[in-house]
């Protein structure tokens, strides 16, 4: 918990030092343009300068847009996107070690049952990481009370490793669905801004709406956007989760086999 408190502290320290230096970015946008220009032109080739350029109007166009979109709700937008990405990263470094070569330690188990020595089947399942190795080492745990035990542990401990997967998931999605309702927040808010410029103004020309609309706007394709790039982490999260869980299952089959064999040799 302490970690994840953490975690949060130093995204929203990092989310709010974003904004602030894009918003102090923009005030002096005007003054070092010109410097940064003559520094390129000297310092670059005549080949590499296209390119140059072409990043920069890339990374001020975007930092425009962020400002224009209204700092309080692309704000928000932005800490959605690093706190799902937070839990994402996390997610994945968790599923990637909790991923190993099953056929070796089911190979390796199988070998030292066939010895006699279940002990030493015990210590290979400890020393590795994972819930498949965590599945066969309850099930070696229970070898002398019956077939019908062991089953029924492995089941029940594979049921808490699958929540171990998934937890943190919840999380991700509520995130995914917080993005583009900030943005659709956004759209609203800047149409009431139109019209409350259309009232003070007491014309509907385009110059008086612009505001309001690119308000609206910008902060509906901020918030579609990060929901999609979170969608398309998450997507792959799940994807390792059920490729896990088939690789539990399958191995608590072939652990009840071996286990079988194990008894029937010692009868």
């Amino acid at each position: 918990m302490k970690k994840f408190i953490a975690i949060l502290a130093v995204m929203g320290v990092m989310t709010f030092g974003l904004s602030q230096s894009m918003m102090a970015q923009d005030s002096t946008a005007t003054a070092t343009d010109s410097t940064a220009s003559e520094k390129v032109e000297e310092a670059a080739a005549p080949a590499a300068a296209p390119v140059a350029a072409g990043e920069e109007s890339f990374h001020k166009s975007l930092k425009t847009k962020y400002i224009e979109g209204d700092a309080g709700f692309m704000s928000l937008v932005a800490v959605a996107l690093v706190f799902g990405l937070a839990f994402c990263i996390e997610r994945i470094i968790y599923l990637s070690l909790s991923e190993v070569n099953t056929k070796k330690l089911l190979a390796s188990i199988e070998e030292k049952l066939e010895a006699n020595d279940v002990e030493g089947a015990k210590a290979v399942a400890r020393g590795t990481r994972g819930p498949v190795a965590s599945i066969c080492y309850q099930g070696l745990m229970r070898l002398n009370d019956g077939l019908d035990v062991v089953e029924r542990t492995v089941t029940a401990y594979g049921g808490v490793q699958a929540g171990y997967l998934e937890k943190g998931c919840s999380w991700i999605t509520l995130f995914i669905a917080m993005a583009p309702s900030l943005g659709f927040l956004g759209t609203v808010i800047g149409m009431v801004q139109a019209f409350d410029d259309i009232q003070a103004a007491g014309d509907i020309s385009p110059t008086v709406v612009a505001g309001g609309m690119k308000v609206a706007l910008i902060t509906t394709i901020f918030g579609i956007v990060v929901a999609l790039i979170l969608q398309l982490f998450y997507n792959f999260i799940l994807m390792k989760i059920e490729g896990i869980t088939s690789e539990m299952e399958n191995s608590s089959v072939t652990l009840l086999d071996l286990i079988t064999k194990y008894n029937i040799k010692n009868k």
